[in-house]
């Protein structure tokens, strides 16, 4: 099997993340925060030593401001529910992922107001009319960092300074570059960050995290055991207790806090450029094929590592099947959560093929996978 599929999950994890996950369920199983012997004590520090190392790669100070969630999707939900209310102003793009466009919907119906910025194609975000769509009442600017359906990167300096300058607060899911791409929130005007731990950060699945710089408040998603203030019927009201409510899980923030620490030991510089490496050779001989169509910038340094095409007209969930079938090449295919930026695209019908691959995926993997994708377009053009 050649897996070019890690813009959905990485795979497969470095030996340290299962090492880890094993280590915190045979030798490390207490519930933190829920007593104060030494099995709980032990978990609690791993959980927290997983808060520094993410202040680390995030370029932040407070690990107590870094909350813990399922995944960027949830972490993105405990922001947007829980700052905006009836009556606010929220900017977006026009190529989110449903984790921001279906949230932004159900509040809509709430009476939230918002406005999406249109994509321009090769770039798409249009700084000019970003500008021009702010309100008195606009308290928020949500965007991802990079497109999941092209790798496009929108720019998310000027986009935070303008939110700034506006009075906003940004919001920036970096589901598609959180350890691929240096982020550092030292220097961006970046508000909010939600990350997932499966992707770049190359944790297990049902880990992910907000990091909420000081002065914002938000309310809980989810109210109840934090294993603190547990005399009081009240939420408590500091980080990061007022947002993990629950037992959390444990295990898989230690597998996530192992794969921040190869990537701190690696460099998120030495990842992005073998990345890159293999999305320029993808791009470059893909568009040598006949049939073959490639979608978003042909700089692969202005893309998170994906490559979008489609072949011919052939329906790309049946290329990637045929893939599968003739190549063991594992790609994502269809709409990919993202129907705004399918339609931007025009390719809301047909979808696009996906391939995403990992600075753990061989140049063999890649000319194996070109291979297969020339002799599906020999077979499938001009039918």
């Amino acid at each position: 099997m050649i897996y070019l599929d890690n813009a959905a999950t990485t795979w497969p994890k470095p030996q340290q993340v299962v090492d880890a996950i094993e280590e915190a369920l045979m030798h490390k199983g207490g519930n933190a925060g829920r007593g104060g012997h030494g099995a709980a004590m032990q978990m609690a520090r791993l959980i927290h030593q997983a808060r520094e190392d993410l202040c680390v790669l995030f370029g932040t100070d407070n690990p107590n401001r870094v909350i813990f969630t399922q995944n960027a999707t949830h972490a993105l939900n405990q922001a947007l529910f829980g700052l905006l209310q009836p009556g606010d102003h929220v900017i977006t793009s026009s190529i989110e992922h449903n984790a921001v466009a279906r949230p932004l919907w159900a509040l809509k119906q709430r009476g939230v107001e918002v406005s999406e910025v249109q994509g321009i194609l090769g770039g798409e975000f249009d700084l000019e009319a970003y500008d021009k769509a702010f309100r008195p009442n606009t308290k928020l600017v949500v965007t991802l960092h990079a497109s999941n359906v092209t790798g496009t990167l929108l720019p998310v300096k000027a986009i935070g300074q303008i939110s700034h300058e506006h009075g906003a607060y940004y919001l920036l899911d970096a589901a598609q570059t959180a350890g691929v791409f240096p982020i550092d929130l030292g220097r961006l005007a970046v508000d909010l960050l939600a990350f997932p731990g499966h992707k770049g950060l190359l944790g297990p699945q049902g880990t992910g995290g907000l990091i909420v710089k000081p002065g914002i408040r938000l309310e809980p998603l989810i109210y109840g055991g934090t294993g603190s203030l547990s005399e009081e019927d009240r939420q408590p009201d500091f980080l990061p207790d007022a947002l993990e409510s629950g037992t959390l899980n444990g295990a898989g923030i230690a597998g996530l806090g192992a794969g921040v620490r190869y990537i701190l030991r690696e460099g998120v510089d030495k990842i992005r450029v073998r990345e890159q490496a293999h999305c320029r050779k993808l791009w470059n001989d893909l568009r040598e094929i006949s049939g073959v169509k490639l979608y978003g910038s042909e700089l692969v340094e202005r893309r998170s590592p994906i490559v979008a095409f489609n072949i011919g007209e052939l329906d790309s969930v049946e290329a990637s099947f045929i893939l599968e079938e003739k190549a063991g090449v594992i790609a994502r295919a269809g709409l990919h959560c993202a129907a705004h930026a399918h339609r931007m695209l025009g390719t809301l019908e047909q979808g696009v093929v996906r391939f995403s691959p990992s600075h753990f995926t061989s140049e063999e993997e890649i000319e194996t996978a070109l291979q297969a994708v020339r002799e599906v377009a020999e077979d499938n053009i001009n039918l």
